[in-house]
């Protein structure tokens, strides 16, 4: 394991801004592993934690294919991950909405830049990304339906769901996109939680990445059993959305199968406690995502499911 700065900014009255990647193997850039860009994007840093620890075990038994250079670069944003807060601590921007960056620009665009000029020539690349909007999902890979990744490939996580979405105009500005301009087969991976850890996705995500390695031949790695996935688009997920704001109070849990009619969750007056409105699933599937933030506003999708 070889511990290397990928990019830093030199600090005036207090520490540098680092960012540290974790190398295994030797060769040709074949892997590049992104954690948390964001400050609340603990569960992200804790699985690429786990992914460190594994690899470097992997790679003193010999068990990492000769030609074959892993990067793991678990935090991009220690900055916001120390103030606890999720976008930059200065001006608020998304470091994830500055690439491929600019080495001339705003701090966010520099850090963006500094990063893909190191990460940019990987054959693969997986970013552990966090959703928008508090909340659970069931653990699945996401790839852009307009790219240089594919399907057959993305199914070699073994999640139980593969989620092609569209490209929206934002997207252009996001690492994912830019590494398939530069011809990097980009996913990105979705585990239940992103501001707790939750182990038991957490390992879930690292044995689905050991997974992916093993079937392409980087890494020496027994996995019992078929892991079937699921193909989905985004369009196909039917969003549940509220009609009043308050207090959210969820009835059920991600992951579970319901029946249309299934009552979902409830919306709280948080003044009187009186149940102001119940959201009851409008067909029959599996809970995809549920809202997990304790408030909530009007006319906002809380749930996904899959039908």
């Amino acid at each position: 394991m070889k511990k290397k700065t990928i990019y830093e900014i030199r600090g005036v009255y207090r520490d540098s801004f680092r960012i540290t990647g974790f190398e295994f193997g030797r060769g040709e850039k074949a892997l590049c592993i992104v954690g948390s860009m964001r400050g609340n994007e603990v569960q992200q840093l804790y699985c690429c934690s786990q992914l460190v620890k594994k690899f470097r075990q992997l790679e003193e038994e010999g068990r990492i294919a000769p030609n074959v250079r892993i990067l793991i670069i678990p935090c991009c944003n220690p900055y916001s991950m120390n103030t606890q807060k999720r976008f930059w601590t200065i001006d608020n921007t998304d470091i994830n909405r500055m690439f491929p960056g600019y080495d001339l620009g705003e701090t966010t665009q520099r850090i963006a830049d500094g990063i893909f000029t190191q990460i940019k020539d990987y054959a693969y690349g997986i970013q552990f990304t966090s959703f928008y909007m508090p909340g659970e999902f069931i653990p699945h890979v996401r790839m852009m339906d307009e790219g240089y990744s594919d399907v057959n490939t993305a199914m070699k996580f073994g999640l139980p769901y593969v989620v092609k979405r569209r490209v929206r105009p934002y997207d252009t500005a996001t690492l994912n996109y830019n590494w398939q301009v530069w011809n990097t087969k980009a996913y990105s991976l979705y585990t239940s939680t992103t501001d707790r850890i939750d182990k038991r996705s957490a390992g879930r995500a690292v044995l689905s990445i050991l997974r992916f390695c093993s079937e392409l031949g980087f890494v020496k790695y027994r996995d019992h059993g078929d892991h079937p996935s699921k193909v989905i688009s985004d369009q196909e997920l039917i969003s549940v959305r509220t009609a009043r704001s308050g207090i959210f109070e969820p009835l059920l849990k991600v992951g579970e199968h319901i029946q249309e009619g299934t009552p979902l969750a409830e919306i709280i007056h948080p003044y009187d406690g009186t149940v102001m409105e119940t959201l009851y699933a409008p067909a029959a599937g599996t809970l995809f995502f549920m809202h997990s933030g304790p408030i909530i506003y009007a006319e906002t999708a809380v749930i996904k499911i899959v039908r």
